[in-house]
């Protein structure tokens, strides 16, 4: 069986047949860098890095660029709030989103291309779609006409009639649902010089401007999370098709990570940030908490769940580590079980890939238990190659330096710091400051330095 994935445009699965031989071309929607990531953020970027890993398994060139949106409402609001300039408050959190990534073992996209960075390919694609009619400007504003595109809609399974995109409406739009290329610029706001006058991006446009710089007019798969579709992903591909290009041949997104039964997100208060959560656990434990499931199943936040995968994720750890103890290196050339291979050819099913790879785990442990050592080390590789398709593979380097001791003992000292910082945050909410300083102090004497962020109190262990 070849790679069958979930198109979301046919919805159905459709085999995988990339445009050239050898080569997969993925874009992701990346980050909105308004604020710290939180673990439905990641969630994405990790179960395409779980794609790209396994496409590339066989040597295959994969080519993934995942955006930034470093220009954006939200920034502007969210900067202003905290009186930083834009672009800084934008570049602060986007390295907060890299940091994330890296900590959780995503590779690094082949690019990662910033929305500022390519005005001038945005202005090109606005042009192109105004001389075939599909576009139009309004006072420096540039508008997509919906009504001059039949198949407006497709991609979402959207009727027209009952569109809305949720913009303001404008004196001189031709239509409410019309959706925003280019915003004319406002007082105090950044803008770039265009034929249609001053002004920043629309949203949708600049994933396809630059889709199309790296990937080309026409490549093989488009990603991002379920929310995207509509009217994201919907317009994204409206206004490349209409300007001429094929762009993308296949269509993937992720469910979310919920809390309560909510989407997780920064405008609901229930997200939980990696931060605070690598404070919680070791961040190969968190990234197989995050890939375990389908990518295509909402994952419920709890702290139980996330224990379970601790736990489970132990015995691989604990398996690999008593064979290396008996025989010596492991090597990363394994065989992976058919079931783990015919598992992720059916829409990269990682539930049953974790099934997989925990039986061979069991079989390798009867083998350490019979004295099999041989069939033990065959065992061991075979689970290597598998976990460092998901990432996890507890003896890469990448993971290897982690001890579950030390991790107990950051456990045990973050449960006593967040203590006191619950007390120290209740103290300033009663205004109560001399036992907020002298909390705060208590903590600088033991050291551990504490900063108040936007996000909330932050601490680290101050250098010796």
């Amino acid at each position: 069986m070849s790679l069958h994935i979930y198109d979301t445009a046919s919805r159905s699965l459709r085999e995988f047949h990339p445009q050239v031989n050898g080569t997969a071309s993925i874009y992701v929607c990346g980050a909105t860098v308004q604020g710290v990531p939180h673990i439905g953020h990641v969630r994405s970027g990790l179960n395409f890095d779980v794609l790209r890993r396994w496409l590339a398994r066989d040597g295959a060139d994969v080519i993934l660029v995942r955006n930034v949106t470093d220009i954006d409402d939200k920034i502007l609001t969210k900067a202003a709030e905290h009186n930083r300039p834009w672009w800084e408050w934008a570049y602060t959190h986007e390295r907060a989103f890299e940091d994330a990534y890296d900590a959780l073992g995503c590779l690094p996209p082949s690019y990662a291309p910033r929305a500022t960075g390519h005005i001038t390919q945005m202005i090109e694609l606005m042009q192109r779609l105004i001389d075939k009619n599909h576009a139009y400007d309004v006072d420096g504003d540039v508008y997509f006409d919906v009504r001059s595109f039949p198949e407006y809609g497709a991609l979402s399974g959207q009727k027209l009639d009952s569109v809305e995109q949720g913009e303001t409406a404008v004196r001189g739009k031709r239509d409410p649902r019309d959706f925003t290329l280019w915003k004319a610029a406002k007082p105090g706001e950044p803008s770039w010089p265009t034929p249609w006058g001053h002004g920043r991006p629309g949203w949708h446009l600049e994933c396809s401007a630059m889709a199309t710089e790296y990937l080309g007019s026409t490549f093989d798969i488009h990603g991002g999370g379920l929310d995207l579709i509509f009217p994201h992903h919907e317009n994204e591909q409206a206004q490349s098709r209409a300007a001429g290009d094929g762009f993308a041949n296949y269509w993937m997104h992720n469910y979310w990570v919920t809390l309560s039964g909510e989407k997780m997100a920064k405008s609901l208060g229930n997200t939980v940030s990696i931060p605070v959560m690598l404070e919680k656990v070791r961040a190969q434990e968190l990234r197989y908490y995050l890939v375990a499931p389908h990518y295509r199943s909402h994952i419920e936040y709890s702290e139980e769940a996330l224990q379970e995968a601790v736990t489970s994720y132990g015995r691989i750890e604990s398996f690999l580590r008593r064979v290396a103890e008996r025989v010596g290196q492991i090597q990363l050339r394994g065989d992976m079980c058919p079931d783990f291979v015919v598992a992720m050819d059916n829409d990269l099913n990682t539930p049953q890939a974790v099934a997989a790879l925990h039986n061979k785990v069991r079989q390798g442990n009867t083998a350490l238990a019979d004295g099999d050592h041989d069939k033990a080390r065959e065992a061991a590789e075979c689970v290597r190659r598998m976990a460092d398709i998901l990432g996890v593979d507890p003896l890469s380097p990448k993971w290897n330096d982690q001890s579950s001791a030390d991790l107990g003992m950051r456990q045990a000292l973050t449960t006593l710091v967040d203590r006191l910082l619950v007390e120290r945050q209740e103290a300033r909410k009663t205004r109560d400051f001399a036992r907020a300083d002298a909390l705060r102090n208590q903590l600088d004497e033991a050291g551990i330095a504490v900063e108040d962020t936007p996000d909330g109190p932050q601490w680290t262990l101050k250098d010796d």
